[in-house]
C-alpha cells in the first residue's frame, strides 16, 4: 500500500513540476511524502517478515 502511494505521489510531483512548471515549496512536499511512503513500505516489509 505504501509503495503504491509513493509511486502515485512521485507521478503527481513529476506531472505538477513538468506540466505546470510549478517551482513552489508545496509541490516538493509531494516528493517528501512519496519518499517517506516508500521507506515505510520497505521498513514494514522487513520488520514483518
Amino acid at each position: 500500500m505504501f509503495l503504491a502511494l509513493g509511486i502515485i505521489l512521485l507521478l503527481a510531483w513529476l506531472g505538477g513540476f513538468g506540466v505546470f512548471h510549478v517551482a513552489s515549496g508545496l509541490i516538493h512536499i509531494l516528493v517528501v511524502l512519496a519518499v517517506i511512503s516508500i521507506v515505510l513500505h520497505f521498513v514494514r516489509r522487513k520488520g514483518g517478515s
